[in-house]
């Protein structure tokens, strides 16, 4: 009698590209805690072996929009997350970056987002947060505080009933990687349950 059991399918390695836009983080006056938000979220998220590109950049738009271009044509990253620069003081420019080097817009990725935000403080509707796909590539702005990135890419749930009150942005961003042709990702369902329509 064979035993024997198929190996499990090998997932491919996705390219992520981790931006911290911040003027004073990127010149030493402070410790940046964007980029290890989201590393420490994907991490515990993404059963893909993963490979970080990371940038911690000041606000400048010329330099954001470089910093984007970079990662998604000469490192060819699937997806990027920025961190900070979304508000509307004057320094913060990552949208308008964003929207610069984009093909086409994903706006509900920002709408979410912000429905997400709404959910603790009022002061959410005046984040710009802007989802982009540039070639293959998809490019997601986030906000800059560690506990706001995990409620945007992981969603709110009832602490007593495990319902669902607000989806996180990333249960859709498996399946706006495989319409774009990125790499295939999955996901640990404990912390993220990505949808794919028909599965």
């Amino acid at each position: 009698m064979n035993t024997s059991t198929a190996p499990a399918p090998t997932l491919a390695t996705v390219r992520i590209g981790l931006v911290s836009t911040s003027d004073r983080a990127s010149a030493g006056a402070y410790v940046d805690e964007g980029i290890p938000a989201l590393r420490q979220w994907l991490g515990q998220a993404v059963r893909n072996p993963l490979h970080f590109e990371e940038r911690l950049i000041p606000d400048e738009q010329p330099l954001i929009e470089a910093t984007l271009i970079e990662l998604a044509d000469r490192a060819h990253c699937d997806l990027v997350l920025t961190t900070g620069g979304t508000g509307p003081a004057p320094r913060d420019v990552t949208p308008e970056a964003t929207l610069a080097v984009a093909d086409r817009l994903m706006p509900g990725f920002g709408e979410q987002m912000r429905q997400i935000s709404l959910h603790f403080v009022p002061t959410a509707i005046l984040s710009r947060q802007v989802g982009v796909i540039r070639g293959r590539t998809l490019i997601l702005n986030l906000p800059g505080r560690p506990r706001a990135i995990a409620e945007t890419l992981g969603g709110l749930k009832n602490t007593e009933t495990g319902e669902v009150i607000a989806h996180g942005i990333f249960a859709a961003v498996p399946y706006c990687l495989d319409l774009i042709g990125a790499a295939c990702i999955e996901t640990i369902p404990e912390a993220c349950q990505a949808f794919r329509p028909g599965k």
